[in-house]
């Protein structure tokens, strides 16, 4: 399999944002946002103001050939927290889960966060309702600080949302 693991750009960002929504009517109970409230990825619009933030916020896309998993990345606006950097939004499509190709955009993501001058770590929340998730974190080096229950509710499902970080 041919797979490319870069940085999405512009000309991505009409993909992605499909590629994102399906991923929120997918997995409603393993992703924080919804179709409606989506705001860092919910539009190209948001996207392009968003891209100004770089390096401090970036989205990885796998190709394969054409757009099939993404995760994205930004470092903590506050400066008392700018030592830390979010991921967020890993999905991958259901044709290629097992492929690998969720670790290496993880991978990908990891590397650029050790390249933003000054970020120490990396955190993230998972859902209980992804447990393949998690074990890819916990196989990554992500380690559990604490969870929160009751933290997405849908439909009648409530799940827990677990809070890990990774030491660079």
């Amino acid at each position: 399999m041919n797979v490319m693991i870069r940085q999405l750009g512009e000309s991505d960002f009409e993909a992605y944002v499909a590629m994102r929504r399906a991923s929120l009517l997918d997995a409603p109970l393993a992703l924080t946002a919804s179709p409606e409230d989506d705001f860092h990825a919910g539009s190209v619009e948001r996207l392009r103001e968003q891209l100004k933030l770089a390096p401090d916020w970036a989205i990885f896309g796998a190709f394969v050939p054409h757009l099939s998993g993404s995760v994205g990345l930004m470092r903590d606006r506050h400066v008392k927290r700018s030592h830390i950097a979010f991921l967020w939004g890993m999905y991958v499509a259901h044709a290629e889960r097992g492929s690998g190709l969720a670790r290496r955009l993880l991978d990908a993501a990891v590397l650029h966060a050790r390249s933003l001058n000054g970020v120490s770590a990396i955190q993230l929340s998972v859902s209980s309702a992804a447990p393949e998730a998690r074990r890819l974190y916990e196989r990554a080096g992500f380690e559990l600080w604490g969870t929160e229950p009751d933290a997405l509710r849908y439909q009648g499902v409530s799940v827990t949302e677990n809070h890990m970080a990774l030491r660079l």
